[in-house]
């Protein structure tokens, strides 16, 4: 077929599903794109303004790091990012401090990490080199780390993939897009649909296969779709519930060695910053507050002035949530609120003008938040990535070999190599 007639199909408009079609049909193809949901975003989902005051955002919310392509965008559209400022804070046996209790014991953990020899897993690394009384607040941070950043199983999530993050701190630090992540998404919509991009909503695929030197997508609704080339960006967990050729059982079966964590993320909108003073110490400068509760990691808007916190449950200890509606998510985290300022629960309640709840494990379209590495994913990945010119491409933040995998960038990136390697071709 010739250059410029290709009609590629692309199942998933998530940030590499959207990035990869902007550059195709830059370079002239004409693109489908079949998206699931009745919006574009996937696991980037900003709230209307009137719910919490401004853009906010149910799923992802900071840059990490570098991304340099996260970067570039928001330059290309004249958008902003603001590095986050602000104190963190835990508390402690019930005090607050700006110290983490383990810190005097991080240098001990940065030498083993530095002459460690061969990968195993977090859990594997505490109970070999940590297991003493001595080092109970080093493991509870560990552990914090793991399960409530990387929405990872400590049981399965590889020590020499974390190690430059605990070692080395994030290159780049973290920032947020000035207006949040849907003012970038409203730019790569708007380049997609100016350059010719064909969306259809409510389309989920429930099978490809190849025909006539081409590719069929079949949809739920009855729906057919004929391309020369398929790229599924959709989340990891989505792969096994889509019926692929025969040629593809491996690259399936590879999903299984990258880790894919849940989060469960509220934001709860008051009245008032209520918060900024506590014990006798100054918060209204607190970014994050990190505590043994059961909703652990909460954080503030700051350095705006918006009366949100927002709380994070993340990895393993979401499982014990999953029967919980979302009113009573609400609660639980009215009440982890209640017991670290230690308020009454009912004044916390009087004063919430408004709630949103994304657990993202019960998302028919997620199926979980975002992938982690374990042992064996870069050698499933390389598995994932393999194309020998075929009708079906794989693309998305769990094939991205980079440092921030389960990020905005990591699908960015993503996106951007699979829609460059079919122009190569």
């Amino acid at each position: 077929m010739a250059e410029g007639r290709d009609h590629i199909i692309v199942v998933g408009a998530g940030a590499a599903g959207l990035m990869a079609a902007r550059e195709l049909t830059s370079a002239g193809r004409q693109v489908t794109l079949l998206e699931a949901r009745d919006r574009c975003g996937g696991r980037i989902h900003p709230l209307a303004e009137d719910v919490f005051g401004y853009r906010a955002d149910a799923g992802a919310e900071f840059i990490h790091g570098e991304a340099p392509v996260t970067y570039r965008l928001l330059k290309e559209a004249g958008l902003s990012a603001q590095p986050i400022e602000g104190e963190r804070w835990h508390v402690d046996n019930g005090a607050f401090t700006r110290n983490d209790p383990a810190d005097r014991q991080m240098e001990r953990l940065h030498q083993v990490l530095a002459t460690l020899k061969e990968d195993l897993t977090v859990t594997a690394l505490l109970d070999r080199h940590f297991s003493g009384a001595e080092f109970a607040a080093l493991r509870d941070s560990v552990l914090g780390m793991v399960q409530g950043y990387d929405a990872a199983d400590p049981d399965r999530a590889s020590v020499f993939a974390l190690r430059e993050e605990w070692m080395g701190g994030e290159r780049g630090g973290q920032a947020r897009i000035v207006g949040g992540y849907g003012v970038l998404l409203d730019h790569l919509v708007a380049e997609c649909r100016a350059r010719g991009v064909s969306f259809a909503f409510q389309s989920v695929v429930t099978a490809i296969e190849s025909v006539d030197g081409g590719v069929t997508v079949h949809c739920r609704d009855g729906r057919t779709h004929r391309g020369d080339t398929v790229i599924l960006a959709v989340p990891l967990p989505l792969l096994q519930s889509i019926a692929l050729p025969p040629s593809m059982r491996g690259q399936v079966a590879a999903t299984a060695d990258i880790g894919f964590g849940n989060v469960i993320k509220l934001l709860l909108r008051f009245g008032r910053r209520w918060w900024t003073t506590m014990q006798g110490h100054d918060l209204s400068d607190m970014l994050f507050i990190l505590s043994d509760a059961e909703v652990p990691v909460w954080w503030t808007q700051h350095p705006s002035d918006h009366a949100v916190l927002t709380g994070w449950l993340a990895g393993p200890p979401t499982d014990a949530f999953q029967a919980l509606d979302e009113t009573m998510l609400i609660e639980t985290g009215l009440a982890a609120l209640a017991g670290i300022f230690d308020k009454p629960v009912t004044v916390l309640r009087q004063d919430l003008l408004a709630a949103h709840v994304t657990d993202w494990g019960k998302d028919p379209f997620a199926r979980g938040a975002y992938s982690y590495a374990t042992l064996a994913t870069r050698r499933a990945q390389d598995v994932l990535t393999r194309w020998d010119g075929g009708p079906v491409l794989i693309s998305g933040e769990a094939l991205y070999q980079g440092r921030d995998m389960g990020t905005v960038e990591a699908a960015l990136a993503s996106g951007l190599a699979t829609a460059h390697r079919i122009l190569a071709r």
